[in-house]
C-alpha cells in the first residue's frame, strides 16, 4: 500500500525550481561563496576562479529564484543569499522525508 505524501502540487513546483536551480555546479559554488557572507561579484570572480560575464548571468538566475539578494556599496553590488528561502527550502524538504519516513 503506497502512501500519499503531504505535498501540494504547488509547493512541489516551488521546491523543484529551487532544487534546479541549485543543480548547476556554478549557482551551486556561488551560493557555497555566498553562505561565508555578503560578497562583491568581483570578490565571486577571484575565490571561484571563474570571468565576470559567468558570474553575473549566474547570480541574476539566482536573484529571479529568490536565492540571492543585491544592494549597492557605492559603485559596487553587493550579493548575499537569502537566508530565509534556504532556511526554508530545507525545512520542507526536511519534514516532507520525515514524514514519508514515520508513515
Amino acid at each position: 500500500m503506497s502512501k500519499k505524501i503531504g505535498i501540494s502540487a504547488e509547493a512541489a513546483r516551488d521546491l523543484s525550481r529551487k532544487f534546479r536551480l541549485l543543480s548547476d555546479q556554478t549557482r551551486l559554488r556561488i551560493v557555497m561563496q555566498l553562505a561565508q557572507g555578503p560578497q562583491s561579484v568581483t570578490a565571486l570572480c577571484q575565490a571561484l576562479a571563474l570571468p565576470q560575464h559567468t558570474v553575473s548571468h549566474h547570480l541574476g538566475i539566482l536573484r529571479m529564484g529568490g536565492l540571492a539578494e543585491s544592494r549597492r556599496d557605492g559603485k559596487q553590488v553587493i550579493y548575499s543569499i537569502n537566508r530565509r528561502v534556504l532556511e526554508t527550502l530545507g525545512r520542507r524538504l526536511l519534514t516532507q522525508f520525515v514524514n514519508a519516513y514515520n508513515g
